[in-house]
């Protein structure tokens, strides 16, 4: 009698790239190529923080920016350095993670890759609710960063009722998002026609996207979500690998179809509204880093880790970019805004090789 072929050892059924790794009756599929690119990734992310902490629109040359950075310069550069520039760098690494995250969600869990928490609601949503507190104000102060998530979840919440839940197909979610996104948008675009002067630019500065004055008080409790949050997207990116079939398939492989779409949609919801929230409605992360991240990591796996990495890498490299590229400080959203149309255009114009679709 033949000996049964163990199936996950045998070559026709293992991943190309990933590597079985067993203890005992324990058996992991180790993916060698996400993990080359997350070796990848994480010194090209270190490199970029460094770029954009010695970054600046002053002309503070690099001696004095280290000098500030170590502690050694006279205590109005270390000052500008630790407690300005690095706190923002810190914050928006971990805005753009969580704008990363929330995109591979989004796009997996759609099927399509130009599907981004926006289309649920999420950045209307989130500025509706600064709309709101800052409607009145005299001296145009936008409000707490916790105003966004709040902003964000009753709009996704608002969605997912008009959908018929959250475990309706993907498509449905986001095209009756769209809808509602656009009406949420015109009632503050109205309620903003009306303010004054001051208030409708401190709002506006926060709209386009902006890490300026976002220091450890934000980052702090941003740190504590991703803490709590990433690894909740690491599982739910392991499940939603199964939603890539039909769902007779994924149904028959033992998959809650409505659980795991309505906990990958409400993770998307919550970090693309924390990261609104700290950093207002930064356009195209959230749509280019998974992409990046599955061109790099391949076709077999749901690129969780990969999206954080690069959606960090992508801001570090705006927010540099944007404090050397012109004579004033540009925010960070207007420079994402400027290269992700390009980018826009070649996702749109790029057939995919092996669906044909965008």
């Amino acid at each position: 009698m033949t000996a049964p072929t163990d199936p996950g050892t045998h070559p026709a059924l293992t991943p190309p790239d990933s590597t079985v790794l067993r203890a005992g009756t324990l058996s992991w599929l180790f993916p060698r190529r996400s993990a080359l690119v997350a070796a990848f990734l994480v010194p090209l992310l270190l490199c970029l923080i460094a770029l954009a902490v010695a970054a600046s629109s002053t002309g503070m040359p690099l001696p004095q920016t280290l000098a500030g950075l170590l502690g050694t310069g006279d205590p109005g550069t270390v000052m500008i350095v630790r407690d300005f520039r690095l706190p923002r760098v810190v914050v928006g690494i971990m805005v753009g993670g969580a704008l990363g995250l929330a995109g591979c969600l989004t796009q997996t869990l759609a099927g399509n890759r130009l599907a981004t928490p926006d289309l649920v609601g999420v950045n209307e949503g989130a500025t509706a609710a600064v709309v709101a507190a800052a409607a009145g104000s005299a001296t145009g102060m936008v409000g707490g960063w916790w105003l966004g998530p709040l902003g964000a979840v009753v709009a996704a919440a608002l969605v997912v009722l008009c959908a018929g839940g959250a475990g309706s197909g993907g498509y449905r979610v986001l095209v009756v998002g769209i809808g509602v996104s656009t009406f949420i948008g015109a009632v503050s675009d109205l309620i903003m026609s009306r303010e004054n002067d001051n208030t409708a630019g401190g709002v506006f500065l926060w709209a386009v996207g902006s890490l300026n004055g976002r220091d450890w008080s934000v980052g702090t409790p941003l740190l504590i979500a991703l803490l709590f949050l990433v690894p909740l997207a690491l599982v739910a990116g392991h499940r939603l690998q199964l939603l890539r079939f039909d769902d007779d398939m994924a149904a028959c492989l033992g998959v809650d179809l409505r659980r795991v779409r309505a906990a990958a949609l409400a993770l998307a919801v919550a970090l693309a509204g924390i990261a609104v929230g700290v950093g207002g409605p930064i356009a195209f992360v959230a749509l280019a880093a998974p992409i990046l991240a599955q061109r790099l990591s391949g076709p077999t796996r749901v690129p969780v880790l990969g999206s954080a990495l690069t959606g960090a890498a992508l801001i570090a490299a705006a927010d540099a970019l944007g404090r050397v590229a012109a004579p004033v400080e540009l925010p960070v959203g207007v420079v994402t805004s400027v290269l992700g149309g390009p980018f826009l255009l070649w996702v749109l114009f790029r057939s995919d090789r092996t669906t044909g679709k965008a």
